[in-house]
């Protein structure tokens, strides 16, 4: 399956807890990553500097289902399950 155009959902729902170029802590859930260019694409993919959950993370039927909204709603609630802290069960904005 390949991504869908526009979505960026995977970009945007997750926490990535290791560094990436101009965040040394990563990025919170629900933050779209800095790295995004205006078509929601990745300016570090294909990059030595992506990190390796973003490449890890492939696009499949059950994630990415039938629109953006689905893949938001999907990784949300899988950020939520797996969170730990003080940062468990708070939602995630779709922006």
């Amino acid at each position: 399956m390949d991504c869908r155009p526009g979505c960026a959902a995977c970009c945007i729902a997750p926490s990535i807890s290791s560094p990436m170029p101009g965040l040394p802590n990563g990025k919170q859930a629900g933050v779209p990553c800095p790295h995004l260019d205006e078509a929601l694409r990745c300016r570090l993919f294909g990059r030595p500097e992506r990190p390796a959950v973003c490449s890890s993370l492939r696009p499949e039927p059950a994630m990415c289902g039938s629109d953006r909204e689905h893949a938001l709603h999907f990784l949300q609630t899988l950020e939520t399950a797996t969170a730990a802290g003080p940062t468990r069960g708070r939602p995630v904005s779709a922006t």
